[in-house]
């Protein structure tokens, strides 16, 4: 499987490629009053308000720096009751893609985060995978997807 990898603090993870509409750099984004730490803003993507999360914040992590690598992976978020919207995923350092072994795969057995899938290990160390449609909260998806999401 085909893997976008990227960093959160000082570990290394991982994004199938399926679940990627596309990757951009940084941009400045509008803040959202009231949000939790870890929602980062609004992306305005060709006049499209695309909500984006700091994985670095929802890790538990302090805000990182921007840097020269820093992108927003944009991802199709599956809704409840069908269909998908876009959220962006801020990552601090993105590493590039990588082909990752399904059978290398284990599970982790630590509960507490269920964002964070499988790991598997290799030459540069663990790598675990993220699930997309595990990041957010009920009540945060609804604030951030009205009008996709009935309450």
């Amino acid at each position: 499987m085909k893997v976008l990898v990227f960093s959160i603090g000082p570990d290394r993870y991982a994004l199938p490629l399926a679940a990627l509409a596309r990757v951009v750099p940084v941009a400045e984004l509008k803040q959202v009053a009231l949000a939790p730490p870890y929602v980062a803003g609004l992306l305005d993507l060709h006049g499209e308000p695309v909500p984006v999360v700091d994985l670095s914040q929802l890790a538990g992590f302090p805000r990182q720096d921007t840097w020269f690598d820093t992108r927003i992976m944009l991802t199709d978020y599956p809704l409840p009751g069908g269909g998908s919207a876009l959220l962006g995923l801020l990552a601090e350092h993105v590493m590039g893609v990588e082909t990752l072994d399904l059978a290398a795969l284990r599970e982790t057995g630590v509960a507490g985060a269920p964002f964070l899938g499988q790991v598997a290990s290799g030459p540069d160390g663990m790598l675990q995978l993220l699930e997309p449609g595990q990041l957010l909260p009920a009540e945060v998806r609804a604030a951030l997807f009205p009008q996709q999401v009935r309450a």
